[in-house]
């Protein structure tokens, strides 16, 4: 008799899943094969990594723009290369003399991060030697668009950033220079551009209430002098690093700076990432290194290989498939905790770049990350069901021209179906 009950409840469950797939299959055709996406390009691929089933597909082995879902594969690179706590720089102390090599950390004087720590070594130094000529990189990655130098979201990658590599302007009510260094060089003006292309001079209207924060043109010599005026001392510069061993002085928990480059789509700290993952290879800075070595040994099982180029996404050479994007993400899903893994990526409806959409009843369902670029958006990340079962997926979309919160609103449609249905 057991056996007999326990049977109908297995055909029950089976029978249960065969419709539920039965539900979405049709659901989700009906909306992706309507006259909306008849002129763009979209890719879905629905995963449960708990069974293994692939759930749904729609060009799903297909190459996209990923924008900033790049961002992922960024996250896992310093996940796997990264330790707990960011590399600020290596450094050899002969006599009374601190040579001190950079890393790539992003976090030094920046505006959204405590780096106490570190000032407080470097300000304990009697004699600081900076040596900068191990950035073996572009300021500015492949494809980027020439005409964004002026812009927050497009700040120049290098060894040792300072302040973000950006001057912020902020009325308090007057204005607000950081780097001081630059008050000289703010002009009070409304002009058509935020800086110079090719210098360090800045316009910023005096009347504007919002804090505005434009990109500088970084060299070794700059940041040198911004260091001698924040830490008060005389610091020199050589083409050369001394003989003998380095040490590495550790800074802020890392898990901070993933944070709020995936909540806010940063796309310095995602550059800087891949340059610091790089310097756990070699005393070289390049990202292409970081890409490499988590292409050739951690994600060489992928069935479409990716084409990757920069760490946030900026450029629309990067290209990969909805499968793979998702392979990615299991492999997050399996290798980290799921509290601290979901603390990265945006909440629908909560948090980051996903609080105004994707809602919960009451609970998050969706803990995703966004690539948006003109007529491009993307949305990849983790989806949790009404049963409580947790689904990985890959949306992309490329080449539309509506507005994007139309291509959002079907997305959502869609993935409120998933959250329904399984």
């Amino acid at each position: 008799m057991r056996k007999i009950y326990l049977s109908a409840v297995l055909i029950s469950v089976l029978f249960g899943c065969a419709s539920s797939s039965k539900i979405l299959i049709k659901s989700t055709d009906s909306v992706l094969k309507s006259a909306f996406y008849e002129n763009q390009f979209t890719g879905f691929f629905l995963y449960d990594p708990t069974t293994k089933d692939t759930l749904y597909t729609h060009n799903s082995s297909k190459y996209f723009t990923p924008a900033s879902n790049t961002k992922i594969l960024t996250l896992y690179t310093a996940l796997k290369m990264l330790p707990d706590s960011i590399p600020a720089f290596r450094y050899l102390v002969q006599g009374d003399q601190t040579f001190l090599q950079g890393t790539g950390d992003p976090t030094l004087f920046h505006t959204q991060f405590d780096n106490t720590k570190t000032l407080d070594f470097l300000k304990a130094q009697s004699n600081i030697t900076l040596y900068l000529n191990n950035f073996d990189d572009e300021k500015l990655g492949p494809g980027w668009s020439w005409g964004d130098y002026q812009y927050y979201y497009q700040a120049e990658r290098s060894a040792m950033p300072v302040f973000g590599n950006v001057v912020t302007l902020q009325r308090t009510p007057s204005t607000k220079i950081l780097p001081h260094i630059f008050v000289d060089s703010v002009v009070a003006v409304n002009a058509a551009k935020n800086r110079e292309i090719e210098k360090n001079i800045f316009y910023f209207d005096s009347s504007r209430k919002d804090t505005l924060e434009i990109p500088f043109r970084t060299s070794k010599a700059l940041v040198t002098y911004i260091l001698e005026e924040e830490l008060k001392k005389k610091m020199d510069l050589t083409d050369k690093m001394p003989s003998g061993r380095l040490n590495t002085f550790y800074g802020i928990n890392s898990d901070t700076v993933y944070r709020r480059m995936m909540h806010k789509s940063d796309n310095f700290l995602a550059e800087q990432l891949l340059i610091l993952a790089s310097s756990t290879l070699s005393d070289t800075l390049n990202s292409q290194k970081a890409r490499k070595h988590i292409l050739d040994n951690y994600l060489k099982e992928l069935k479409q290989a990716p084409r990757w180029v920069d760490g946030s996404g900026l450029s629309r050479y990067n290209l990969i498939t909805p499968e793979g994007l998702v392979h990615v993400l299991d492999k997050l899903y399996t290798e980290i905790s799921r509290e601290r893994l979901f603390s990265f990526f945006p909440a629908g409806g909560v948090s980051g770049t996903l609080e105004k959409w994707y809602p919960g009843n009451p609970e998050p369902y969706i803990y995703a990350k966004t690539g948006s670029l003109s007529n491009n958006h993307c949305l990849s990340g983790y989806l949790i069901t009404k049963s409580g079962k947790t689904l990985i997926f890959s949306f992309m979309n490329n080449h539309f021209r509506d507005a994007s919160s139309e291509v959002k609103k079907r997305m959502q449609q869609i993935l409120e179906k998933v959250r329904d249905t399984y």
